[in-house]
């Protein structure tokens, strides 16, 4: 099994690689991120977990179209079916619409919409062909309900949930599934300086596991949104 993840340095997408990595179906993993030095230690870590597997790194910002490009070109010339694409690609820049800085939005669409918009895109021919695979797109709770001071974030995230609800419905005949994740409060590095206690909100891991759950299902079954939050309720 092939399973692409985006933002796979850290946080959800680092604690998905490791799931996968833990697993019994997993032969080779593909991240991207940023962060060069950030992948290359994950890479160690997951072969760690799991000697048997393949794991390839590629840096890049998924903000910038040409990059996004670049990547899905790089994991096409491989010629390797893609099995599971995980679109986790995301930042967050706090704010209000009235008095964020202005480029925020610009900011937050590119990343955390465009970034999984052309990189489904570019590798979704080769999906269909195979009429297989399955998609993750990572929402977040902000997708279902707007917060105080998300303002463009929220924005972009209620975007990214009407894209996973259209590819829904367009990949049904290709046999692709499409699966949206809205999570709430997990615990990563964005929060360690929050001062937030961490038994308060989840673990990346649940997410995690979540994902994972889903992906092995029969052919026949999709699940469709994955809402998680906090125990106590969301921050």
């Amino acid at each position: 099994m092939n399973i692409i993840i985006t933002g796979a340095s850290k946080g959800l997408g680092k604690a998905i690689g490791e799931r996968f990595a833990a697993g019994e179906n997993a032969d080779a993993l593909f991240l991207c991120s940023r962060n060069k030095i950030n992948l290359e230690q994950v890479e160690t870590e997951l072969k760690m977990i799991n000697p048997r597997i393949t794991v390839d790194i590629y840096p890049a910002d998924l903000s910038v179209k040409e990059e996004v490009e670049a990547f899905a070109q790089w994991f096409l010339s491989k010629r390797k079916k893609i099995d599971i694409l995980i679109n986790n690609a995301g930042s967050f820049l706090p704010g209000s619409v009235h008095n964020e800085p202005d480029g925020t939005l610009e900011s937050m669409m590119h990343t955390n919409l465009y970034s999984a918009y052309y990189l489904t895109r570019s590798l979704l021919p080769a999906m269909m062909k195979e009429k297989s695979g399955h998609i993750f797109n990572m929402c977040s709770i902000a997708s279902l309900q707007a917060y105080e001071n998300g303002g463009a974030y929220s924005i972009s995230k209620f975007a990214l949930a009407g894209f996973s609800k259209n590819l829904r419905e367009e990949l049904k005949s290709y046999n692709i599934k499409v699966t949206a994740v809205y999570p709430g409060a997990a615990y990563t590095d964005s929060w360690s300086r929050s001062g937030v206690d961490p038994k308060r909100i989840m673990e990346a891991k649940d997410i995690a596991d979540l994902i994972y759950a889903s992906s092995f299902l029969s052919p026949q079954a999709c699940v469709e949104d994955i809402i998680v939050r906090p125990q106590l309720g969301d921050l």
